[in-house]
């Protein structure tokens, strides 16, 4: 198999958490930058990736790089890429762009253009001069960043955040992508208890049974690339048999999520249904300040209500020093929490060991 490069694209503050996953994946060959980690594979790791990585956004399949600094460049650069090797003769191509300090400030203008030369390039190979797109989908995007030029292909389809269980979303719903790296910084490990206490509609609590289970997350999704004739049927089908024989379906587990919103919580458990998980979550409704465990150890993950999405910095400010009084009842426990408050130590009653910045969409937050 012919080797490839890909770029797993990350929210910014998780890249190292999706170069983590790569290499548990096997994947040593790395780069990390702003936003991606780029590796180099094979077609099955395209299948391999977009199973099993669970906090990256999408793996896009990388056709080139070049400075551009004009449209000819753009243009010539562009046609003399190899797309004939990923796009078939009835190939869907769309193309979709952005720009970022650079001279080719047109987004518009450089999708058409790109658009053209890749049409250019398949009109001297394919040997004719139309083309119906009524094949399988490749999405490209040309992304421009202080005038260098990045053409890939997306192999993912809708965003990896999409799993398969979640068809419904409460107010502010976390990603799942997110969800899942907040527990993988937590280090928190599958012997000892979990507790999410503004459990929403369940995400923090499944994505943690999905990774205690070792379970690939998309493994009820399907995937763009999937339908491409360039990728062997054989190829998706020895990487869902790999994801499906790691899968560790009975390990025991102590994962509880607990909320004051039942309508938050039927989600919560629709969810887990779907997700395949709903006997190893026990959800609860229950207010913060009466939570309990009878574990010794364990670790709360949480992603409280902020004053933006709630309204009412006082009634936030009044939760977290609920949430503080909890947690220093609990003994040898550790806590892990999503704030966009800006003090939020003085209402909790603890120092912080850790803080990463992290975004939920376009807002920045501490962990």
């Amino acid at each position: 198999m012919a080797k490839i490069d890909l770029i797993a694209t990350a929210a910014f503050g998780l890249e190292s958490i999706v170069a983590r996953e790569l290499k548990g994946l096997g994947y040593d060959e790395l780069v990390v930058e702003n936003g991606r980690v780029l590796f180099t594979t094979d077609e099955l790791g395209i299948c391999r990736t977009n199973l099993w990585l669970r906090s990256s956004d999408r793996v896009l399949l990388r056709m080139g790089s070049f400075e551009a600094r004009t449209f000819e460049e753009l243009f010539q650069q562009t046609k003399s890429l190899p797309w004939e090797e990923w796009l078939p003769e009835d190939a869907n191509f769309p193309v979709q762009g952005k720009s970022v300090k650079s001279q080719l400030f047109s987004v518009s203008d450089c999708q058409a253009i790109v658009k053209k030369a890749i049409v250019e390039r398949l009109k001297e190979k394919y040997g004719r001069n139309w083309f119906e797109e009524t094949g399988p989908r490749y999405q490209i995007e040309v992304g421009l960043l202080n005038n260098k030029v990045t053409l890939t292909i997306d192999t993912s389809g809708p965003g990896l955040h999409k799993r398969g269980y979640r068809q419904l979303a409460g107010e502010a719903p976390l990603k799942e992508t997110l969800a899942a790296a907040m527990i993988q910084l937590s280090f928190w490990r599958k012997e000892r208890a979990l507790i999410d206490p503004f459990c929403g509609t369940g995400t923090i609590s499944i994505e943690a049974a999905l990774i205690a289970q070792n379970r690939a997350p998309g493994l009820k999704r399907s995937f763009a690339a999937e339908k491409w004739p360039n990728i062997p049927k054989t190829l998706w089908q020895e990487a869902w048999q790999e994801a499906l024989d790691l899968w560790e379906r009975n390990v025991p587990l102590h994962i509880y999520g607990s909320d004051i919103d039942p309508n938050a919580l039927a989600l919560a458990r629709k969810h887990a249904i779907e997700a395949g998980v709903d006997e190893v979550i026990h959800f609860q409704r229950l207010p913060v300040a009466e939570v309990r465990s009878r574990f010794k150890y364990g670790h709360m993950i949480a992603n409280p209500p902020y004053g933006e999405r709630l309204g009412d910095v006082t009634k936030v400010e009044e939760l977290y020093r609920e949430l503080g009084e909890t947690f220093n009842r609990l003994d040898n426990w550790s806590l892990h929490m999503l704030t966009t408050h800006q003090f939020p130590e003085r209402l909790i009653g603890r120092r912080w060991d850790k803080s990463r910045k992290l975004y939920t969409g376009r807002l920045e937050c501490h962990y």
